[in-house]
């Protein structure tokens, strides 16, 4: 479920789309007509995880996934923290494994979202239990691994890479159906409740 800032976080005035002139020329933004203030919309910084535990990857289905999407750990940064910081208490949270080594894969784009991805790898140890965020993990052999046409799957192909194996994806037949009822409201129509974050799909 997506939302949109319609409303001045300063004064509450509603946003119009106002053009002004910018370092780059004139640009539309939505501004807030009584104070000025200016939703700049820019990209939100998400962390990803490729876990590596005993030799396989780990991979969980988010609760609010069809039962066919497995992808990486991933999260949001707390205020204070570092990428590495943020990515080893990801991990613990979600899986309660701990990272014992953490490397940066790369940054990816996910715009459907407007995130960008930093995505690293990481070896973890300890006994998985997973939070109430995610109803169920698997772990993949590298050889086994296919990877998804999206930001967290570019990841995991370009470390596929580094580890020696040419990276298989799923057709896109494969990856309709794993996605299949992705985006389809709950059948109960429950209310939305917030949650501490909302996990990028994969």
């Amino acid at each position: 479920m997506n939302y949109e800032t319609r409303h001045c976080a300063h004064c509450g005035t509603a946003l119009q789309p106002i053009t002004l002139a910018e370092d780059g020329g004139d640009k539309e933004r939505l501004r807030c007509p009584a104070c000025g203030w200016t939703h700049w919309n820019n990209p939100t910084p998400v962390l990803a995880a490729i876990v590596e535990v005993g030799g396989k990857v780990l991979l969980a289905r988010n609760a609010a996934w069809p039962g066919k999407m497995f992808a990486l750990i991933t999260g949001f940064m707390e205020a204070g923290e570092s990428p590495q910081e943020g990515i080893a208490r990801e991990v613990k949270e979600e899986t309660n494994l701990d990272v014992r080594s953490a490397t940066l894969v790369g940054a990816y784009e996910f715009l459907r979202m407007n995130q960008v991805i930093i995505a690293y790898h990481v070896v973890a140890e300890g006994e998985v239990r997973l939070s109430p965020e995610l109803v169920d993990y698997r772990l993949y052999d590298l050889p086994d691994l296919k990877c998804w046409p999206a930001g967290t799957g570019y990841a995991l192909a370009d470390w596929l890479r580094t580890r020696g194996h040419e990276p298989v994806f799923f057709t896109d037949e494969e990856n309709a159906e794993r996605r299949r009822g992705f985006d389809l409201p709950p059948k109960d129509c429950t209310p939305w409740q917030p949650t501490k974050k909302s996990t990028p799909a994969a």
